[in-house]
């Protein structure tokens, strides 16, 4: 495999009803991109659809795993398995076609002044048709990543992401801690930590239309005990971030000259 190609990990549980539509999506947008589906046996039939994929374009592999997972899990695998293919970079999207490949190629080239580039709903031009509940989530999510660890970007949830090969390198990998989405989180803070260069591409989010969204109770709980940790490693005091966060939320009138 050439390093100028990207390797595009898309982890999946029961999206039959989407991959094969998002993969021919991704593989029409460039030459340059392959695709690793990590199924954790879904019980819909999605890794029967994925092998069928495979066998008819040497551009897609798939990887199945005996159990679910977890999101962050698979995406350590893809990295690792970008790392021993010597691809240039490796891309996260979800699978639900919620994440528009035709940002790649703008992507792509990002990466040229970055070691990750993240594709974002919150910076200028970047949209979301998502509904209130889940909009409002998101923003508390942000707004707490952003604000208790101290980021540098406005979409720091966002799943879509092309990470460098040689930032990828630097990272302790095996030393991640984070299983679900709170991963996105963690893998940003490790590479704000070691110096990177992070940039964010607009993009326009779509809601999922088939299937259901996989982000329930238990990764919420995750995500903010992640982010406690993540603070602690960071400043050592979880409190003082989340006071600031919610002194600069608070409207201005409120706080004191």
């Amino acid at each position: 495999m050439s390093g100028r190609k990207f390797l595009i990990v898309l982890p999946t549980y029961n999206e039959r009803e989407n991959l094969e539509r998002i993969v021919a999506r991704i593989l029409t947008t460039s030459d340059d991109l392959d695709v690793l589906v990590i199924d954790d046996s879904s019980p819909d039939g999605t890794g029967r659809l994925a092998r069928a994929l495979a066998a008819n374009d040497s551009r897609v592999r798939v990887l199945e795993r005996p159990a679910k997972l977890g999101l962050g899990s698979a995406y350590l695998l893809g990295m690792e398995h970008s790392l021993q293919n010597g691809y240039r970079g490796v891309f996260t999207m979800d699978a639900d076609n919620s994440h528009d490949p035709a940002t790649l190629p703008a992507m792509c080239a990002a990466l040229a002044e970055a070691d990750l580039v993240i594709g974002s709903r919150y910076v200028a031009g970047g949209t979301t048709d998502q509904g209130a509940t889940r909009r409002l989530n998101s923003a508390v999510a942000n707004g707490l990543a952003r604000n208790v660890l101290d980021l540098p970007t406005r979409d720091c949830t966002s799943g879509y992401r092309l990470y460098a090969t040689e930032m990828l390198r630097r990272m302790p990998l095996a030393r991640m801690r984070s299983r679900g989405y709170s991963m996105l989180v963690e893998l940003l803070c490790t590479v704000v930590e070691l110096g990177g260069r992070v940039t964010e591409v607009p993009i326009a989010f779509r809601d999922r239309s088939e299937g259901r969204s996989k982000v329930g109770a238990h990764e919420i709980w995750e995500s903010l005990r992640t982010i406690a940790r993540l603070r602690r490693g960071r400043f050592g005091n979880v409190r003082t971030g989340i006071a600031n966060y919610i002194y600069r939320a608070l409207p201005m009138k409120d706080k004191e000259p």
